[in-house]
């Protein structure tokens, strides 16, 4: 399988969504019927990307999902940098491990976002830093499921 647009994801059940950053990936996950996405955990990437994967696909299989929504990190401008590079990679080797079905979804202000709502939540900065990724994938997520259900 390759990737496939966000319309071409299987029309029922849980979705996992993913924020790769430089040192984590963000992990999100949806319920069945695609109401609520909610952060999961946060992946921390070693030197080797085979554990990342070992547990993101454990995830994958142990919440029943059918897809995966890879954030995209354009620059304001729709251009892609290295970030958005480091993305397309990820789906990549998690396509070589697994042939599941993977979209990527443009995520240009979903940290900021993230990161303001801790703030209007009065996290610590500690607190953010442990959650950040999750809860921007976690938005990544919902924004896809949004824009999946007003398209029906």
């Amino acid at each position: 399988m390759a990737l496939v647009t966000l319309s071409d994801l299987p029309a029922f059940g849980p979705l996992l969504g993913l924020d790769p950053g430089s040192k984590t990936i963000g992990l999100a996950a949806c319920d069945g019927g695609r109401l609520i996405a909610s952060p999961v955990e946060t992946l921390a990437k070693g030197r080797k990307l085979a554990p990342v994967l070992e547990r993101l696909l454990a995830i994958y299989d142990t919440r029943g999902a059918v897809g995966i929504v890879i954030g995209l990190p354009l620059n304001m401008d729709g251009s892609e940098g290295p970030r958005a590079q480091s993305a397309r990679a990820l789906a990549w080797n998690i396509l070589k491990a697994r042939d599941v079905p993977i979209t990527l979804f443009d995520e240009r202000l979903s940290s900021a976002q993230a990161e303001r709502a801790m703030l209007e939540a009065d996290l610590s900065r500690a607190r953010r830093a442990e959650i950040i990724d999750a809860s921007a994938a976690a938005i990544i997520l919902q924004s896809a499921i949004d824009q999946l259900a007003n398209s029906i």
